[in-house]
């Protein structure tokens, strides 16, 4: 025999005040796992972080293109510009995805950010690194190379975030699919109890 609605909640309403946990100020919850934060802390840090570096990475790499356009041959002139015009457009598209998709946990926000980041971004700025035929000046090897420790960082962290978010989402699935398989065999156990009465 199964109690009562109005009983089982009155019920389930004192076990949670009796056995809930006394030291948390915040608002009580039946399911801690829907309010679990799954965004990451370090890579929103990193995202702040970048998004400050960038003007000045951009700022530096026309100085020193500025610099040394005389001196590349005529594709790489053109490679180079194609280049930082990609990496630009890109990043602010990269940045915007990875600060909504982390805050907001959305995952294809944040699995966006990490693609972009992953097959776009960093395949560019290794290129601008690692060539050598672009004669790159101190400055710039400094400049790339910091970039490419926040691409690599962010990559492997946005990741991680993804894989938490991913996982949370299917146990939020889950739990719901519970909920409604056991709410209509409740309501199928009504209907039967209302049959055996007739």
């Amino acid at each position: 025999m199964e109690l009562p609605d109005p009983v089982r909640q009155r019920l389930s309403n004192l076990s949670l005040t009796v056995f809930g946990d006394s030291s948390r100020t915040g608002p009580e919850s039946s399911d801690a796992a829907d309010n679990e934060m799954v965004s990451s802390l370090a890579l929103q840090m990193s995202l702040y972080f970048n998004s400050y570096f960038f003007p000045l990475w951009w700022v530096s790499c026309i100085v020193m293109l500025h610099l040394k356009y005389s001196i590349l041959p005529d594709y790489y002139k053109f490679i180079v510009v194609t280049v930082v015009i990609l990496i630009t457009l890109i990043e602010a598209i990269r940045l915007y995805l990875g600060c909504m998709g982390n805050l907001q946990e959305k995952v294809p926000e944040l699995a966006g950010f990490w693609l972009l980041s992953l097959l776009l971004q960093l395949p560019l700025i290794l290129f601008l690194l690692l060539n050598d035929g672009l004669r790159n000046l101190p400055l710039e090897k400094a400049i790339h190379i910091i970039f490419t420790i926040f691409l690599t960082f962010q990559v492997i962290s946005a990741f991680l975030t993804l894989k938490k978010m991913v996982n949370q989402l299917a146990a939020r699935f889950h739990l719901q699919d519970f909920d409604q398989l056991s709410s209509s065999s409740a309501a199928v156990r009504r209907v039967r109890q209302c049959t055996e009465e007739l």
